[in-house]
């Protein structure tokens, strides 16, 4: 029985796979019969007009996807969107289309012609609702959304693609009669994924596998409860037909090759318009400036993508390059995303990187009231290592107390702001919330930043023969210069040790650092100090005699024997004055008055008597000894080493020097311009760097 669907098709007088613009035709150029592919269609087409009715447009030559009609555009009721295609392999066909729908007295709508939009291969009415599943990602952009909801009068909903393959809608859903999905979650990214689930209960959901998926079995046509599809597994079969769907396979291979199968290959032409105009959509925008050195710093390229890794779209409405190698350039972008929550994340990304709102734009920031101590409002601002400033009241507000990871709180009467953290709350303070009417102060001058060919941030000890190890040495003598310059303006280096020191044969240079005054505090662990208390009393660390480089016997016991000791003295310091302790880094700090916190951990053997075991006090004497630093050494110490950083702001230098590049990884990528990671023995590299200061000390090496 014929129903009342009607369908547009092109005859594949041209079809070929000429060019890639989708995986599926990486290695199928040239690779499909035309003959074959013939049969197909016309298999599909006689199919489909024992159900419906089939109008044909006439193929040409030099447009071999024009086959696709699926992506001429969007129908709904009279009125026809015309598709605005990405690649401009197939922008050709547009002018034919539209011809074509003009001439059956369709009201066509254009969009301009830089805004990519590829008609029902991504978008798809529900056939149980008033609103249209909208794809984006890959070949139609964000905003084309806003235009269908205001021409088409339904609600769009959004949804994002991330899987290549699946880089139109129709390829990995399928809207089904009476509220009926079939889709492929995978496709999705996880907010569209909830949107899904949101909108359809999950007995209507129908979950496709991947190699369902990959068969093109959400490709479908349905004329009524008939669907017709290229191939499907008998699991899938069995679910659509328990749902009361009568289901037609047809071979589609041909077309497979070209990334395509029997939804692409046909456009609905009898989509009902909406029985009330309801023009919706949940697409959010604001507009932003960025500035600096924009393209030879990668800010420009970070920032749109993360735009798009984030979800969200973008469009440039103001580019000013600056003409000389010290001008900075200036951009305002406008930012989109599929809803208010997606963009309040993109933008807080977008606020980390130093872009501000136009002043035409420009609000106050959000504050909410804590309601339970210790607990921020749930949609709270996490601070960042940058200077901030919130808007209150129309004025900028410094946050004082920067640090990462923490929340704003604002004063409105004392018109003050600053950063603490989530167990100093208390019932009644204002938080900042969201990420209007906040900005971040970014160094203009920077032209670096990690990740760039400029930006050396990471080098791998002997990791390329000769030039990575000079890269080392050229990195040790400027922190050379560096540490050298800040002694003597009486400055202040915190150096965050972890126990290798000790094992690798570094605690004689790190003693010398803290003896010549290079060190003004030293951060670390029970085992830093153990380690280094076992060597001073015993000659050992873990047992291994530093000398020999061999085991010595019952030297597993060594450890213990100098906690036991210091734990006798009643702490570190008591054992220098009692001359238990005559040597080591610890010692040099006891007799240099160079200040040290140790934080325990669950693993900690005794622990030390200057071990502090409760971590939130240890936190707030790691803050204490780290405020007015000017350079932090972490040598080899990833947990202290990331605490440390995380309690630090923005502006002071960071060398982190590991053996490990996963650990410099994760260091540098706090995203400070001021950090350096060294891939590297660190006993190496206290060698290289006391060295290089006895020199600059006028010493005579030994």
């Amino acid at each position: 029985m014929r129903s009342n669907a009607r369908f547009l098709m092109c005859p594949p007088d041209f079809y070929e796979v000429d060019y890639v613009i989708n995986p599926w035709m990486e290695g199928n150029i040239h690779k499909a019969s035309r003959e074959a592919a013939a049969s197909q269609w016309q298999a599909l087409c006689s199919l489909l007009e024992q159900h419906a009715t089939v109008e044909r447009i006439v193929p040409q030559p030099g447009l071999p996807d024009m086959v696709f009609t699926a992506n001429a555009g969007l129908v709904v009721g009279k009125k026809f969107v015309l598709s605005s295609f990405f690649h401009r392999e197939r922008q050709g066909e547009e002018a034919h289309f539209k011809k074509w729908f003009k001439k059956q007295g369709f009201e066509i709508f254009q969009l301009p012609q830089d805004l990519p939009f590829e008609g029902a291969g991504d978008a798809l009415p529900d056939l149980a609702g008033e609103f249209l599943w909208a794809g984006y990602g890959f070949r139609s952009e964000l905003d084309s959304h806003p235009h269908l909801a205001q021409w088409l009068g339904l609600e769009v909903v959004s949804l994002r693609l991330i899987d290549p393959r699946f880089y139109h809608l129709d390829t990995c859903l399928c809207p089904l009669e009476e509220g009926w999905l079939l889709y492929y979650p995978q496709a999705f990214d996880a907010y569209s994924n909830r949107v899904i689930e949101q909108r359809v209960p999950a007995e209507k959901r129908i979950e496709v596998s991947e190699a369902d998926a990959a068969r093109f079995s959400c490709n479908a046509v349905h004329a009524g409860r008939k669907l017709f599809v290229n191939l499907i597994g008998a699991t899938l079969r069995g679910q659509l037909e328990a749902a009361g769907f009568e289901v037609f396979e047809t071979a589609l291979t041909e077309f497979m090759k070209a990334g395509g199968a029997a939804k692409c290959l046909t456009l609905n032409l009898a989509e009902p318009a909406p029985a009330q105009s309801k023009a919706v959509t949940s697409v959010q925008s604001r507009e932003l400036k960025l500035e600096g050195h924009l393209l030879d710093s990668g800010l420009l390229d970070r920032a749109l993508e993360l735009t798009v890794q984030s979800g969200g779209s973008f469009q440039i409405l103001h580019f000013n390059l600056g003409k000389q190698r010290q001008s900075t350039s200036n951009a305002d972008i406008r930012i989109s995303a599929p809803s208010e929550e997606v963009l309040d994340k993109i933008m807080g990304q977008m606020i980390e990187l130093g872009a501000m709102t136009g002043p035409k734009l420009e609000h106050d920031a959000e504050l909410k009231i804590v309601t339970h101590t210790g607990v921020a409002p749930e949609d709270f601002m996490a601070t960042t290592i940058y200077p901030t400033e919130v808007r209150v009241a129309g004025a900028w507000l410094r946050v004082q107390d920067q640090r990462m990871d923490g929340v704003v709180l604002v004063d409105e009467k004392q018109g003050k702001a600053r950063c603490t953290l989530f167990r100093y709350l208390k019932t009644g303070e204002q938080v900042v919330v969201g990420s209007v009417g906040v900005r971040t102060v970014r160094k203009t001058e920077a032209r670096d930043v990690r990740g760039t060919a400029g930006a050396e941030h990471e080098f791998s000890f002997m990791g390329a023969g000769v030039s990575s190890e000079r890269r080392v040495e050229l990195l040790v003598d400027q922190i050379s210069w560096e540490m050298h310059r800040i002694r003597e303006q009486g400055g202040k280096v915190v150096v965050v040790p972890g126990p290798v020191v000790i094992h690798t044969g570094g605690g004689e240079r790190l003693a010398w650092l803290v003896r010549e005054g290079y060190v003004q505090a030293l951060l670390g662990g029970n085992a830093i100090a153990v380690h280094d208390i076992e060597q001073s009393l015993l000659g050992t660390s873990l047992g291994v005699d530093m000398k020999l480089g061999s085991s010595v016997e019952g030297g597993h016991r060594h450890h213990l024997k100098a906690i036991n000791t210091i734990r006798g003295c009643g702490s570190i310091a008591k054992a220098v004055e009692q001359g238990v302790l005559t040597g080591g880094i610890f010692y040099e700090c006891v007799r240099k008055g160079v200040p040290f916190s140790l934080a325990g951990s669950i693993r900690d053997d005794g622990p030390l008597p200057d071990t502090q075991m409760d971590l939130i006090k240890a936190q707030e004497d790691y803050a204490r000894l780290l405020k007015g630093a000017d350079l932090i050494l972490m040598l080899s110490s990833m947990l202290h080493s990331i605490g440390v950083g995380n309690m630090t702001p923005s502006g002071v230098r960071l060398v982190c020097v590991d053996i490990n590049p996963a650990v410099v990884t994760k260091l540098s990528d706090r995203g400070s311009v001021e950090s350096v990671g060294l891939v590297t023995d660190v006993g190496l590299f206290l060698n290289l760097l006391t060295q290089r200061l006895r020199k600059l000390d006028g010493e005579r090496m030994p």
